[in-house]
C-alpha cells in the first residue's frame, strides 16, 4: 500500500528558499516566484510512478526526486500556479486520495537560541549547509518536523514573515530540519510564522494507505 506522507503546495517560492533549493536540485532549477509542490510517499519506489503522472499531467518541471527504501519524495515547480495544482490533483487521483489523507505534521523540536557565541556559529557554518552563514551575536531558530517535507513550507512562511537569513533546510529522511538566523525580533516573528503554518495544515495522525 502507498502511504501519502507529505503533500504541500507553495504558491510562491521566496528568494532565499528558491536559491537554496537550487543548490540541491538534481533536475530543473526553481526560481523565486515559482509555485511548488512537495510530495512524499512510502514506500520510496512508488514515487517513480507518481512523478510520471505529475509530469505527464501538465507543464511542471521536476526539481528534485529522492528515492530511499522507506520514503520517496518529489518536487515539482512551474511559474503557473494552476499547472502545479493540477499536477498535484493528478497524483491524488492516482492514489485515490484526498489532500487531507496526508500525514499530519508533528513538530518534534522548536527552539530559539539567542545571542549566539562565536564558537557555536563557526561550528554550524562548517557543517554541511548550503545556505548562508550565521554570525556571532545573532539569534538562531531551529525547527524539526515529521514528516520531513513539511519543513520546506515552514521555511517559506518564515521568509515571508520577517527579514531572516536562511541557513539550512533539510527536507528528506525521517525528520525535516530548518535553521534560520537574524535579529532577535525577526527570529521571533519568523519562528512564530513557521510553527503556526505547519500546525494549521490538515492531515491524519498517521498517513492513510491509499492503493496497491
Amino acid at each position: 500500500m502507498i502511504k501519502l506522507r507529505t503533500y504541500i503546495y507553495i504558491d510562491s517560492l521566496q528568494p532565499q528558499l528558491a536559491e537554496y533549493l537550487g543548490t540541491v536540485s538534481q533536475g530543473f532549477l526553481p526560481v523565486p516566484g515559482d509555485a511548488c509542490m512537495w510530495i512524499e510517499v512510502s514506500p520510496g519506489m512508488a514515487v517513480h510512478r507518481l512523478t510520471d503522472v505529475a509530469l505527464k499531467a501538465t507543464r511542471v518541471h521536476l526539481g528534485q526526486q529522492v528515492v530511499e527504501r522507506a520514503f520517496g519524495s518529489m518536487v515539482i515547480h512551474q511559474r503557473d500556479q494552476s499547472d502545479v495544482l493540477e499536477a498535484g490533483h493528478a497524483v491524488l487521483r492516482t492514489l485515490r486520495a484526498r489532500e487531507d489523507d496526508r500525514q499530519k505534521c508533528r513538530i518534534a523540536w522548536n527552539e530559539v537560541i539567542r545571542a549566539m557565541t562565536p564558537d557555536h556559529t563557526v561550528l554550524i557554518n562548517r557543517q554541511n549547509r548550503r545556505g548562508s552563514m550565521i554570525l556571532p551575536g545573532q539569534s538562531m531558530f531551529i525547527l524539526e518536523t515529521e514528516p520531513a517535507g513539511y519543513i520546506v513550507y515552514a521555511a517559506n512562511e518564515a521568509e515571508k514573515a520577517a527579514n531572516i537569513t536562511l541557513i539550512d533546510v533539510r527536507a528528506v529522511g525521517a525528520f525535516g530540519r530548518l535553521t534560520l538566523s537574524g535579529r532577535e525580533a525577526d527570529i521571533d516573528t519568523a519562528g512564530h510564522a513557521a510553527v503556526n503554518a505547519v500546525k494549521a495544515l490538515s492531515g491524519s495522525e498517521r498517513a492513510n494507505p491509499t492503493q496497491h
